[in-house]
């Protein structure tokens, strides 16, 4: 930024200063988003330079040094872990290179977000996964630039994997295999990834010519655990009058478990059921049957984040959608 008194638009930092009654400090430190200041003070200052049409648009970025990668605690899991592990070393490798010191944090809508974020002092977070929008308000409101990744929310800047082509290509590839009835086990469709695997699934029947049943796709209950839920999700599928004869899971853990469900109901994989995951997890090769699984360059998801903080400016909001690959093992050819 310039120095204090330097003219912007016609309005210095001292012209706010007097309007808003503090320092010229106080001011500079509000407008760079450094600590110090609770946010009464910052978003006072914030209003004060818009209503007297300080320009923004001009001020210097500050250089990242400090970076903090937020993980929700429902993905803080063994389930999770294969996923988002290589996601954050992506973001510390890249975050290496430029010499940002990259700080983790796995946190919840009841742990006090701000303030545990506060002993951080990041110059700019990432999100990975899903948050509930009442605490991306809360981070918002810290001032600091934020990207989501493998989560996707308007006025938000994002890299996501292709989810649905991904869930596309699965379905597609399990009726090119002569599948007539493809179920699909998913979790909650309040996250981003899923719902839009479960938009690939469906988008892959209809041009198939296939009409969607709605009994052949199984949530899993609320309020277990994935290998719980995933297990029970695949014994419903299989109890119907007319069991499907290949699943697309929303992601390879459930896809592993759902294998071993079947081949505990003495069903072969795949001559009687051909399974399909999605991530392309460290696991997904370690089965009874290698799984079919579409493949997510997941430390490449993480790099993307760092860089899209680095090159971007404060009010783009920019969206990156990395490709997905479908890679075809045991699980689904004989």
């Amino acid at each position: 930024m310039r120095a204090a008194g330097a003219t912007q638009g016609g309005v210095t930092i001292r012209d706010i200063a007097r309007a808003a009654g503090v320092s010229a400090g106080t001011i500079s430190r509000a407008l760079k988003n450094e600590p110090g200041l609770t946010e009464v003070t910052r978003q006072m200052v914030l209003e004060t330079a818009r209503d007297l049409g300080y320009d923004f648009c001009k001020l210097r970025p500050k250089r990242l040094r400090r970076l903090t990668f937020l993980l929700h605690r429902q993905h803080n899991t063994a389930s999770s872990s294969p996923f988002y592990s290589p996601v954050l070393h992506g973001a510390e490798e890249a975050c290496r290179k430029q010499g940002i010191v990259l700080s983790f944090m796995a946190v919840g809508p009841a742990d006090g977000l701000v303030d545990q974020l506060r002993m951080h002092a990041p110059d700019a977070i990432v999100c990975a996964g899903f948050f509930e929008p009442e605490l991306l308000t809360a981070l918002r409101a810290t001032g600091k630039p934020i990207v989501l990744i493998d989560m996707k929310l308007r006025g938000y800047s994002s890299v996501n994997p292709d989810n649905m082509m991904g869930g596309y290509l699965a379905t597609r590839h399990l009726i090119e295999r002569g599948r007539e009835r493809v179920g699909f086990i998913c979790g909650s469709l309040s996250h981003y990834s899923i719902r839009e695997r479960a938009r690939g699934y469906r988008q892959a029947l209809f041009d198939a010519g296939i009409l969607a049943d709605p009994r052949l796709e199984a949530p899993l209950p609320d309020g277990v655990e994935l290998e719980q839920g995933a297990w029970e999700a695949m014994e419903a599928l299989l109890a119907l009058p007319k069991p499907p004869d290949a699943v697309f899971c929303y992601n390879d853990s459930a896809a592993l478990v759902a294998m071993r469900c079947c081949l505990a109901k003495g069903l072969k994989v795949p001559h009687d059921v051909a399974i399909v995951g999605f991530d392309d997890i460290s696991t997904a090769v370690l089965g009874h049957r290698p799984l079919t699984t579409l493949r997510i360059n997941k430390k490449e998801l993480g790099a993307l984040g760092v860089e899209l903080l680095l090159n971007g400016r404060a009010d783009d909001v920019v969206e990156r959608v990395a490709p997905v690959e479908l890679v075809v093992r045991a699980s689904t050819v004989c």
